[in-house]
């Protein structure tokens, strides 16, 4: 019940900037069942690298809000990016990139 009510008031526990950003991808318990690991997924890397300096104070609020122990992990994911590794012709090394610049 503490964890649906993280997922309906995430806004509302981290900001509606913050939340903008930044949404749970998923919550998944431990085998015990009393904790789990909370990943968020952020929509660029600077707001990941946000979070992740943030981490500490976001544990604590979370901590006052759903109880102590519920999450015992929080891992803060940032974009998923296209690969440049697809087609036939693939190879390995740095690809396209190290033509830039």
């Amino acid at each position: 019940m503490a964890t649906g009510r993280l997922s309906g008031q995430w806004h509302l526990l981290v900001g509606q900037d913050v939340a903008a950003h930044v949404a749970i991808e998923s919550f998944t318990l431990d085998p015990s069942g009393q904790s789990g690991t909370l990943i968020l997924r952020a929509d660029s890397s600077a707001w990941a690298t946000q979070m992740r300096i943030l981490l500490p104070t976001l544990t604590q609020k979370l901590t006052t809000e759903i109880g102590a122990g519920r999450i015992s992990e929080i891992r803060v994911l940032g974009p998923t990016a296209p690969s440049w590794k697809h087609g036939q012709r693939s190879v390995p090394g740095r690809g396209p990139r190290d033509t830039y610049g």
